[in-house]
């Protein structure tokens, strides 16, 4: 999930603060920040709280 890193960071979002406002563990999106997939239920929160698409959010650049 190298876009949902990248995405927070952009937005000036530390992973506690991204926690709080989507409702998402802070574990979690440290280990979707690592390269695991996520559920779409999880996705759809983060999106929502990053204020993105699933596209931009989910898809790998040139894809």
């Amino acid at each position: 999930m190298s876009n949902l890193r990248k995405i927070r960071l952009e937005r000036k979002l530390s992973v506690m603060k991204l926690s709080e406002i989507s409702g998402v563990p802070r574990r979690t999106i440290q280990d979707l920040e690592g390269g695991n997939d996520g559920r779409v239920s999880t996705m759809i929160k983060l999106a929502d709280a990053l204020r993105v698409t699933l596209d931009e959010l989910c898809r790998e650049a040139g894809g």
